[in-house]
């Protein structure tokens, strides 16, 4: 007897028993693909993590360039100012001294008036100019003696201030941003070694 005969042959419920093969063969062509997709998947989404680390690694790095970039060109136009306001600050040295000298005289005339008057303005323009700059004066004269922005020249013995202040200014200095451009020159008060007293007549006597 032939299969083909034995198998129509067959009863229904021998035919639900035996496993159909093309049906299974077709359930597992249809899981591969999805494994293979959830793989690409998978690495896809991967790299696209890496991808975006690295993109964060890279603006991070650029970000801290242009930082530094900027803060070397506002360190290089700084010390370019330094040098040159270095240079300025005898001129207002020498403006400050005659305008003194002028207004220190016992007379004087109506053209000295007038010079005294235009040495006077022209001396506040260039503290103006040298403001806008970043220029500030040092304030000294009443001031603790601070070593980081003055220098002290001379000691004062008096009792009419405490110890280490400064009495007088010899020449003004000035700081540029927060830094000392030129220390101050000053004088500082000390108080006086106690004087050994002198030996009263009764206690010669009594040594006698």
């Amino acid at each position: 007897m032939s299969k083909e005969r034995q198998q129509e042959e067959r009863s229904p419920e021998e035919a639900q028993q035996i496993p159909d093969v093309s049906e299974e063969t077709a359930a597992g062509q249809e899981t591969a693909p999805e494994e293979e997709l959830s793989q690409k998947v998978a690495v896809q989404a991967k790299e696209i993590q890496e991808l975006q680390d690295r993109h964060l690694r890279l603006a991070a790095e650029f970000d801290n360039y242009r930082k530094r970039v900027v803060r070397e060109r506002a360190e290089l136009v700084r010390t370019a100012q330094e040098g040159l306001l270095l240079e300025l600050l005898p001129l207002l040295d020498n403006l400050e001294r005659a305008l003194a000298a002028a207004r220190s005289s016992a007379a004087s005339s109506r053209a000295e008036e007038a010079v005294i008057e235009g040495v006077d303005l022209t001396l506040r323009l260039f503290k103006g100019v040298l403001e806008k700059a970043g220029v500030k004066a040092i304030e000294s004269v009443g001031q603790q003696f601070d070593p980081t922005v003055h220098h002290a020249v001379e000691q004062v013995q008096t009792n009419d201030h405490p110890e280490s202040t400064v009495v007088e200014e010899v020449l003004r200095g000035y700081v540029l941003d927060q830094k000392v451009l030129r220390p101050a020159l000053v004088k500082v008060s000390s108080v006086p070694a106690p004087s050994p007293q002198a030996e009263t007549p009764s206690e010669g006597k009594g040594s006698e």
